[in-house]
């Protein structure tokens, strides 16, 4: 599914093809329990159609949410605060464009605050929100950057994400282990390699905990 560049939403489908209803998606479900030589109708697979819809409604929320939406409320009164906001370690799960399955890991999401900042738990949404979609990992880091410097208008913004690939781990070349580091810096995280390797050592140092 295509998606529209400036706010994030699901681009219409040029086919103007009907989003499928629930018990269409279910019938789906049976259909692919059948072809992979099960019998849908026994009793420990009776309710899997019902449950895998539930799942994926949980898994691609991401469709329905706006990121530019998240990031609108916004905070002025920083008392001149212009160095750079981190939020590291953000849980992420996503899933593969090209085999359904999943992908886990981490994002570490700065920036460099303009005249505007906002609440840390928002960085933490438009991760989630196109974390939620099908994905590859390029795709959803550019998608993460480029959101936050168009709405907040930052001097720079750099995220990082390092995730493990279930379509490398679990199939083909089945190399469990390996994660995949992706990275999109703007503004001044891109231009001046003295705050590029400032942000870059904040996300290797140990995370804290509560005491």
């Amino acid at each position: 599914m295509k998606i529209d560049k400036k706010d994030g939403k699901p681009a219409k489908k040029k086919s103007g093809a009907a989003r499928p209803g629930r018990a269409e998606a279910e019938e789906a479900v049976r259909t692919l329990l059948l072809w992979a030589g099960e019998d849908p109708a026994r009793e420990g697979l009776r309710d899997t159609p019902k449950r895998v819809v539930k799942s994926y409604e949980e898994f691609f929320k991401g469709y329905g949410e706006d990121p530019v939406a998240i990031l609108s409320r916004t905070f002025e009164e920083t008392d001149g605060y212009d160095e750079i906001v981190l939020l590291k370690d953000i849980r992420l799960e996503s899933h593969c464009e090209h085999h359904m399955v999943p992908i886990v890991g981490l994002a570490h999401v700065a920036y460099l605050p303009g005249k505007r900042v906002v609440g840390i738990s928002k960085l933490a949404r438009v991760v989630d929100a196109y974390a939620k979609r099908f994905q590859i990992q390029e795709k959803l880091t550019a998608q993460i950057a480029n959101t936050i410097q168009e709405v907040l208008q930052p001097r720079g913004v750099a995220v990082v994400i390092e995730a493990n690939h279930q379509c490398i781990s679990t199939r083909g070349v089945h190399k469990p282990g390996v994660s995949m580091v992706t990275s999109h810096m703007l503004g001044e995280f891109r231009e001046n390699p003295s705050t590029r390797r400032e942000f870059l050592a904040m996300i290797q140092t140990r995370s804290c905990t509560a005491g």
